[in-house]
């Protein structure tokens, strides 16, 4: 589906079609605004400016993609494990050790390969992530397919009505098996890569926990996230004085692991389109069932 369409089914009196985009379909304005100067806003059939009033009969359609895109972005070909596929948005399992974007130090990413998937598909889309994780973190990512979905589903996260649930498994056994951290989160300096909790400095971060399962030296606790800062798992499980096990910039090294075990393992959201509520699971990795196999014959 390359359009939005909406019809005015009922009597409608001095109702921009501005208005009514952004109050009743809950469209950006700047989405607006952009479709508007690309002429991708039509009436009927033909363009239309944004001050023009609706009427009964009017049928409204907006071309989602923007007029050539174009990224610079190599598509290079990489296996990825797509969970849920449309025409509105692609959610993928990632796999740890690979970043999400390309940067000056890691020219190969995600981003590449997914690029390839859309250009063997014969797709216009670009890369536009809804959600970012970590280089060492797995699990699901969201990728939307067009200017509109990455808007709605942007907007979601604002709301918090975009839920993602984590898997981490931490060192020593926490005092409360579940418990909220609402700490704020603070980058000390601009060069500096690790955060840290702050009293009243920094972006305000909230992370609920449960402990799953108890080992002798371990536990396995699922995290819901209702803000999305950078790090803010490790830096609140840190704080709790339990780091994620492998975690070298929170934690310390772990010879037994080459990475912090956390894993993105559950999303939850609005379809773009059909605004039906989305729920996706992703097993956790090798590496984590691996360690915790090792793990289940000390379980408390």
């Amino acid at each position: 589906m390359n359009f939005l369409k909406y019809k005015i089914l009922h009597d409608i009196k001095d109702v921009k079609i501005r208005d009514y985009l952004k109050y009743e379909k809950g469209l950006s304005s700047r989405f607006i605004k952009q479709a508007s100067i690309e002429r991708r806003v039509l009436v009927n059939g033909s363009s239309v400016k944004l001050n023009y009033y609706l009427k009964k009969g009017d049928e409204i359609n907006i071309k989602i993609n923007r007029k050539d895109e174009t990224q610079n972005i190599e598509p290079i070909f990489m296996e990825l494990d797509i969970i849920y596929e449309d025409e509105f948005i692609l959610v993928i399992n990632k796999p740890p050790f690979i970043v999400v974007h390309p940067s000056k130090s890691h020219e190969i990413s995600l981003a590449n390969g997914i690029m390839y998937h859309f250009k063997v598909n014969n797709s216009d889309s670009i890369v536009r992530l809804v959600n970012r994780l970590d280089m060492n973190t797995s699990g699901m990512l969201v990728v939307a397919k067009n200017q509109y979905s990455h808007m709605f589903l942007s907007k979601l996260i604002q709301e918090n009505i975009f839920k993602k649930e984590y898997l981490a498994i931490v060192h020593g056994n926490l005092k409360e098996v579940e418990g909220v951290i609402e700490k704020n989160i603070f980058r000390p300096s601009d060069d500096s890569i690790k955060r840290v909790v702050h009293n009243t400095e920094g972006q305000y971060a909230k992370t609920i926990y449960k402990v799953i399962e108890r080992y002798e030296n371990s536990d396995l606790v699922n995290v819901l996230i209702e803000t999305g800062r950078t790090h803010q798992i490790r830096v609140h499980m840190n704080y709790l004085g339990h780091p994620i096990v492998g975690d070298d910039l929170y934690g310390f090294e772990n010879s037994e692991v080459k990475r912090q075990l956390l894993h993105a393992h559950k999303i939850k959201f609005h379809h773009p389109y059909t605004k039906e509520v989305l729920t996706f699971k992703c097993p956790m990795p090798d590496d984590m069932l691996n360690y915790i196999e090792k793990q289940n014959n000390l379980k408390i």
